[in-house]
């Protein structure tokens, strides 16, 4: 079963919360037990549950009214698995929503029914597209408190069709919903009789979300496998994570940075031996020729190579409280692969709300900019709209070991 993973984002009280927990509610993923409790905490007029208290995981989100962390939650239908990442809403906490962005395949941007799009919306567009989501929902809720009226939601859908030219969905649906009363989340509502469209859950049922196995192959060694004992001693198989694509027992492969060709004779799943590999699943592969392979060491197929280069270029987020420091050493962590590195210029800073860039000579927590980067060895790499499993990275600093930032190669 297809795993679909998506962000929600949205300004504080759009409804992000609420909208989680009638997900989750109407589609009976919510334990028993749990229930319990919601209606023990609820202390709304009606003496229903609060919705919104299903995604509160910290006592300081509920104190302050805000969420301060990425919270995930899961359910399932029967046609998909999914996992939902509740992301901040403030622009101090957009390291949390590139956290949050960076692992989904789709975002649901909510916009209050009675606002409009506003900055905060573009902004959360702009770093949902930034970080390769293709596909975006933008759930226009609250419908009930404007009467249900179309004129609202077209307008609305005209302020958000006016500025996608800046951004790089290659899907956008547009839903009229409310996330307290239920309207068009699980199914079709008669208060909205003149909306043609599905409801939220079945949208997110039928989207199409492309696969990473038709992605060039990507796999990087995270094991070297040498049994010690006697029976074994010629067993050496090289474990790891297909990132992208798809493996064979024939395909002829390259080892890099080693960049030496070598025939898959053996592909292992689960302890047992497999013809083919698709993206996503956890393998051994096995060679025809005794070669060093160490970890981080990537394999590729000789017609689809990478980017190797130690001159690179990205954006970056910056994560840490303690600014870049330019020609400082960091260590860039490429999945399984760390090599040291130092940024040496700051290209331009990117003004999320204002959409413009401009010049500056640092970068502090939260910022996001173009860099270039050289690194003491070739990396090797895809840019990260071409490929999002092997086009990012993290800073770490290597005096304290802090993730300091994100990057999303050019």
């Amino acid at each position: 079963m297809k795993t679909l993973r998506f962000i929600t984002a949205g300004n504080v009280d759009d409804g992000k919360s609420t909208l989680i927990g009638r997900l989750l509610y109407d589609s009976n993923s919510i334990h028993t037990d749990q229930l319990g409790i919601l209606q023990k905490q609820s202390k709304t007029d009606s003496g229903e549950i609060d919705l919104s208290l299903v995604t509160d995981g910290l006592r300081a989100e509920r104190e302050q009214g805000i969420t301060i962390d990425v919270a995930y939650k899961y359910f399932a239908t029967k046609n998909r698995k999914y996992i939902i990442a509740d992301a901040p809403g403030h622009e101090q906490y957009t390291r949390n929503m590139i956290t949050g962005a960076s692992n989904s395949e789709l975002i649901i941007i909510l916009v209050d029914a009675r606002k409009g799009v506003t900055n905060q919306t573009k902004r959360h567009a702009s770093i949902g597209s930034l970080m390769g989501i293709k596909k975006a929902i933008i759930a226009i809720n609250k419908i009930d408190l404007v009467d249900y009226d179309e004129i609202v939601y077209t307008e609305i859908k005209e302020q958000f069709e006016n500025i996608k030219v800046e951004l790089q969905f290659k899907e956008i649906i547009y839903l009229p919903i409310s996330a307290l009363v239920g309207d068009n989340i699980v199914s079709k509502s008669r208060n909205t009789p003149w909306y043609t469209g599905n409801s939220l859950l079945e949208t997110l049922d039928e989207i199409e979300i492309p696969s990473a196995v038709n992605l060039s192959s990507r796999f990087q060694v995270q094991w070297v496998i040498r049994p010690k004992d006697e029976a074994n001693h010629d067993y050496r198989g090289y474990a790891g994570l297909v990132l992208s694509g798809k493996y064979s027992v024939g395909d002829v492969v390259k080892i890099l940075p080693a960049n030496i060709e070598t025939k898959i004779v053996e592909i292992e799943k689960n302890q047992e031996k497999i013809n083919e590999a698709l993206a996503g699943e956890n393998i051994v592969i096995h060679f025809s020729d005794n070669i060093d392979i160490s970890r981080g060491d990537t394999i590729v197929k000789i017609d689809e190579l990478p980017i190797e280069s130690k001159n690179i270029e990205s954006w970056i987020s910056w994560l840490d409280h303690t600014p870049l420091q330019l020609g400082k050493t960091y260590i860039l962590q490429h999945r399984f692969k760390n090599v040291r590195v130092k940024v040496q210029s700051i290209e331009q800073k990117w003004n999320v709300n204002e959409w413009k860039f401009s010049g500056t000579a640092e970068l502090k927590l939260n910022d996001i900019a173009q860099v270039k980067i050289i690194s003491n060895q070739p990396l090797f790499y895809d840019q990260f709209t071409t490929n999002n499993k092997t086009g990012n990275a993290i800073l770490i600093d290597e005096t304290n070991f802090n993730t300091v930032a994100a990057l999303m190669f050019i």
